[in-house]
């Protein structure tokens, strides 16, 4: 269906379409982010951490809060899982809970921003207060149609913020962000910017340099509204984890970790930071590139990083949608195979339960089984809009108590 429009109503009506349904859903729901700060996070990779960590020093900072992100809503105590398959999602949903926000005494809200939902003005008639930028890497290029439009989508949350901008100077997107002008900038980085690790020394119990960033990019947006370091740096030192991000599902005799990891910078990073904090015997990898009918450009490059960090390889269903899910598994491969990866050490198996399974299988002690791509999502999503129920850590308990009995 959604190709369908595309194919036979024009962009700019659909633009308008996308324009008029963000203005009726914040006329029903009567402009609630007037009365909340809002920070809006966006960027290639970290986006739900940001929000999750940035919620977590507002909260200790005694503020009421919500927040909006691919992984789940939270008003207050009241959490619930995002269940749309959908990061940012649709304007009359994110009005609602800013409403119900409202309604609940919540000072402030937290809400991922993506290029799509820029795209479809999902970001307009919300009031933001500061605006985060995390990284960015080439992603939805068949969508926007080039790298620098894809870029341009996310500077227009920045053309729309105003007041504060939070950004990381180590990316090297970083000059494109600071030249939009607000009232107030502030810059973070590993070594140098406003707040920077050389200076703080973070004691992350989350692992990881993408995770220092991570924590930094919330110190700044909580230091933006009147926190003090030390509460900031308090609050995202107490964090465990976050669902499906580099969580650790089984810990003997080999570990399993599951992460959402979906384009080749953060799934690069993440084999890299396994290497170096965990040293496995060997890395078994269990993936399936991005979804059907989008960013078909970056699975050989996936299967090639794969190949360059990992021991065994097992490439399995992921998010086929209408495509022919083979199709997807046979581009990857081509970038497995570039590196003349051994055939020996490699499965194609395109039941995903069965590919977790073979994944345990294979596992000795010592080893580290990365499964990516899903992360803590609560559907596959196939053909003619089904939605199978989903999550990889549940399949993963369930498959490991099976082989120990």
């Amino acid at each position: 269906m959604k190709e369908l429009i595309k194919k036979f109503i024009p962009p700019f009506l659909l633009s308008w379409y996308h324009y008029i349904l963000a203005l009726l859903g914040v006329i029903f729901y009567c402009f609630p982010s007037c009365r909340l700060k809002i920070v809006g996070v966006t960027g290639t990779n970290g986006k739900s951490t940001v929000v999750e960590l940035t919620s977590k020093i507002l909260e200790e900072a005694g503020y009421k809060i919500a927040s909006l992100s691919s992984i789940k809503f939270k008003i207050r105590d009241k959490e619930w899982k995002n269940m749309f398959k959908m990061t940012m999602p649709g304007r009359f949903t994110i009005q609602k809970i800013l409403r119900q926000a409202v309604n609940a005494g919540c000072q402030y809200a937290i809400l991922e921003v993506t290029s799509e939902g820029i795209k479809q003005h999902r970001h307009k008639f919300i009031n933001f207060d500061a605006a985060v930028f995390t990284n960015l890497s080439p992603e939805h290029i068949e969508s926007h149609g080039s790298f620098e439009k894809y870029r341009e989508a996310k500077g227009k949350l920045f053309q729309a913020t105003k007041n504060i901008h939070v950004i990381n100077i180590d990316d090297e997107n970083a000059e494109y962000f600071l030249q939009f002008p607000a009232k107030k900038k502030y810059t973070y980085g590993l070594n140098k910017g406003d707040i920077n690790n050389k200076d703080l020394q973070l004691n992350l119990q989350l692992i990881g340099n993408f995770n220092i960033y991570n924590a930094l990019a919330a110190i700044c947006a909580g230091m933006s509204q009147g926190v003090d370091l030390e509460t900031c740096k308090r609050a995202v030192e107490k964090v465990k984890g976050i669902p499906g991000r580099m969580e650790e599902v089984i810990s003997q005799p080999f570990k399993v970790f599951v992460d959402y990891a979906v384009t080749p910078d953060a799934l690069e990073k993440l084999y890299q930071t396994i290497k170096e904090i965990f040293s496995p015997q060997r890395i078994i990898a269990v993936f399936g590139s991005c979804g059907g009918g989008r960013d078909k450009w970056r699975r050989k490059v996936l299967g090639e990083i794969a190949a360059k960090y990992c021991d065994k390889i097992i490439i399995t269903d992921e998010d086929p949608y209408d495509e022919d899910p083979r199709q997807i598994l046979s581009m990857i491969k081509s970038g497995i195979f570039k590196s003349h990866f051994p055939t020996s050490n490699f499965y194609e198996i395109l039941d995903r339960r069965e590919a977790i399974r073979k994944s345990l299988e294979l596992a000795e002690i010592g080893d580290m089984v990365v499964i990516t791509g899903k992360g803590c999502e609560p559907w596959i999503c196939v053909a003619r809009g089904k939605k199978i129920p989903w999550d990889d850590r549940k399949i993963v308990r369930e498959e490991f108590e099976k082989l120990r009995r």
